[in-house]
Parts: structure tokens; sequence; C-alpha cells
């Protein structure tokens, strides 16, 4: 079985090199103050201009870049990181809370004071309790979640990580993901690192399925069948024309 995603990787590796990727990434400077509001305890007396590394839209993409900017002004990007997950995993071990979280009846002020006064019972820094005040301002409880996994998303790219995502049949033994995480630090180049997340799902019947960076390439054996079929339902020209 191990033969079966093995080969996958030089499949990856010519599907990779033939990729036309663009290089580059338009970089916004976040400005919209229905967001940035409040969520820096002081000015600074000389603006410091802070940009996304990742272009992000909708509601958890504005407010996490909104979150990502203020943090990196206060050089709290990593505490504020911690401090989000945290109540985020509290939400999911609690499921009162997390109903509290997403129920939209609740009033503006309740919400407030309930947010509030968890950030200051846990500590939490000044970025991350003015986010959640007007997170929760603004009827965005729900979205909490989301705008962790977005916010994450970005200080990876501030660190220079670059997830990648693994799926096989079988867990990849040490030396194929050694081999993989190789291949993708020579395609992204210097300056990035390679973090490998493997996921196991036997419904590809082997090869691999490999996404990072926004692509997604797909080696596995389900798919490279599900073409053959389509190549052999195709007419086939008796006249030669």
């Amino acid at each position: 079985m191990a033969g079966r995603f093995r080969s996958g990787l030089p499949l990856f590796r010519r599907a990779i090199t033939a990729a036309d990727a663009p290089k580059t990434v338009l970089r916004p400077t976040f400005t919209n103050t229905e967001f940035l509001r409040n969520y820096a305890s002081a000015t600074p007396a000389k603006e410091q201009k802070v940009k996304v590394p990742v272009t992000m839209f909708g509601v958890s993409g504005n407010y996490a870049s909104a979150l990502y900017i203020a943090a990196v002004k206060s050089n709290t990007l990593d505490k504020v990181e911690s401090e989000l997950l945290t109540l985020v995993e509290a939400s999911k071990k609690s499921p009162r809370f997390s109903q509290f979280m997403k129920d939209v009846s609740v009033s503006k002020d309740t919400r407030v004071k309930a947010l509030t006064d968890i950030c200051a019972e846990a500590k939490f820094s000044d970025i991350t309790r003015n986010f959640f005040v007007v997170v929760a301002e603004n009827g965005r409880l729900k979205h909490v979640e989301r705008i962790s996994q977005r916010f994450s998303e970005l200080t990876m790219a501030h660190r220079g990580e670059v997830k990648a995502i693994v799926t096989s049949v079988i867990p990849l033994p040490p030396a194929e993901e050694k081999e993989l995480k190789e291949t993708l630090q020579y395609i992204l180049g210097e300056g990035k690192k390679v973090l490998v997340e493997q996921k196991i799902d036997p419904h590809i019947l082997g090869g691999l399925i490999v996404e990072f960076d926004q692509k997604v390439f797909d080696m596995s054996i389900r798919t490279r069948a599900r073409q053959m079929e389509r190549f052999l339902r195709q007419p086939i020209n008796l006249d030669g024309q």
C-alpha cells in the first residue's frame, strides 16, 4: 500500500514545477474605521503603516485584517493570537458559552459586558479585549471562530510559514514527508517555512492530494481513475479524422 502513495511524489514534483502561479500578491493597507476603531488603547505619536500579508475579504477577513494591523502596531501579535485561540477553544468546550456566542437575540449590552468580564478574568491584552468589545457591539460574535482562522493565516504569513495539507490513504513515512517538504521548500524558495499537516482519507484509493498556498495538486488514484473513465467514454472516430 505504501507504494500506492509513494508514486504520487514524482507526479507532484512534475505538476508543481509546471504550474504557472502568479508571483505577486496585492497587499492593501486596511483603513476601514468600522473595524479599526478602539482596537488600540492609545494612538502612537507617529502613525505606523502596516500592510496585511494576505488579501482577505468578507466579514471574517475584514475583522482579522484589522486585528492583525492593531496587533502588529502594538507588537503583540503572538500574544493576541494565543488569546484569540484560548477563547475559541473555551467556546468549543462549553456548549452554553458556544450558544451564547451564536445567539443574536442577546442584547448588545449583555454581549459587551460578558466579553469584557471574560477578558478581564483571563487577563487578556488591551488589543484583544477591545477587539472582542467591538465584535460584541457589532453583533459579530458568531464569526469569532472564522475570524480566528483567518487571523492565524495572517500570522503564519507574517512569520513566513506556509501550511501544506497532504491527504493520503495512510500516514506518510518520515522519509516521504521529508522528501515532500524539501520539494515544497524548493518551490517556495528561501524565507518560507513549510508546515505539513497530514490527513487520512481511504476514499482517494492511493496517491496524494497536496494543498498549499491556495493551490491544489490532485495526484490521487481516484481522480486518475475518473479521468481515465471519462477518456474511455469518449466516442471513437473510426474515419481517422
